[in-house]
């Protein structure tokens, strides 16, 4: 069972719902720490007293002036006059596809605390799954208040984590580019996208393969081996015709996954007609003319 990270309750109208919050995702990479042939330790010191100080001592605070300070203690924050605090507030009920999802960020289970709490749970996590909603909610945690989602999976209700809709940069900011492209390019890329189309995530090509290479470097320099060598990548060359490259990328996709190559055939650059060449007046003059006598002089 994950560790509680929070405890509190769902309000959702007038039905509470107590419950404790762990965290749904845990984290498999290899983690390194500052060496220099020994560990190399980060010590915290007071700038004023010049000394180090325990963890006990240290509190937070808010610089609001140069070396002006005012502190708050972990009482004060748990106290703070917001009913988020103390409770996970259900705002609103919405479409899960009307959400962005750049605004969705990382996710927790909700664990109905006691017995108390089993039924009021399972009723809301009950209604959530038939209505084919989401439920928009609102938090404050670690010294501020969130938006959140809260969506069933499986037996359990998670919460996701929102970002505010001022947390979100205009995408504008990046400069989008503004290129022309054709029709048969579109249909060629939505092959390829048919081509790579899969049920599920499942397959090594979705296994975190940094880690595992990382982890096969720190056993070759514990036993004193050579390090594994990496295959050398491939160089991206320059694409000077774009219906050829996706033509290539639709025959590589289908071949990796043991289908014929051919079964959908790429959109071809449709070509004018030729139309038969006119005559020239030149032509027509001779046809009118021919047979005809000079006249005498």
């Amino acid at each position: 069972m994950p560790r509680t990270i929070w405890s509190g309750a769902i309000s959702f109208g007038l039905v509470t719902v107590p419950i404790h919050v762990a965290s749904a995702t845990e984290n498999h990479a290899i983690q390194f720490h500052l060496a220099d042939m020994g560990r190399v330790r980060v010590r915290k010191v007071c700038e004023l007293e010049e000394r180090e100080v325990a963890q006990s001592e240290i509190g937070k605070g808010y610089e609001y002036a140069k070396d002006q300070v005012v502190a708050i203690s972990d009482a004060e924050l748990r106290e703070l006059p917001l009913p988020t605090a103390k409770a996970i507030e259900i705002q609103a009920f919405v479409p899960l596809e009307s959400i962005d999802p750049i605004r969705i960020a990382e996710g927790y289970y909700l664990v109905p605390d006691g017995q108390v709490a089993a039924k009021p749970y399972k009723l809301l996590r009950e209604a959530l799954g038939r209505s084919s909603k989401v439920a928009i909610a609102k938090y404050a945690w670690s010294g501020r208040e969130r938006l959140g989602l809260l969506r069933v999976r499986e037996n359990a209700i998670v919460l996701h984590a929102m970002r505010w809709p001022d947390e979100i940069r205009d995408p504008a900011a990046v400069d989008p580019p503004n290129e022309k492209v054709s029709e048969e390019e579109i249909e060629g890329a939505l092959a390829l996208i048919d081509g790579m189309t899969q049920d599920d995530l499942e397959g090594p090509e979705f296994t975190d393969a940094y880690t595992e290479a990382m982890a096969k470097i720190i056993e070759a320099k514990r036993e004193d081996k050579p390090l594994p060598q990496a295959p050398e990548p491939e160089q991206p060359g320059q694409v000077l015709d774009l219906m050829a490259a996706l033509t290539e990328s639709v025959h590589q996709a289908k071949a990796s996954r043991g289908e014929d190559a051919d079964v959908h055939q790429m959109p071809k650059k449709k070509t004018a007609k030729k139309q038969p060449a006119k005559k020239t007046a030149a032509k027509k003059a001779t046809k009118k003319t021919a047979g005809r006598r000079p006249r005498s002089a």
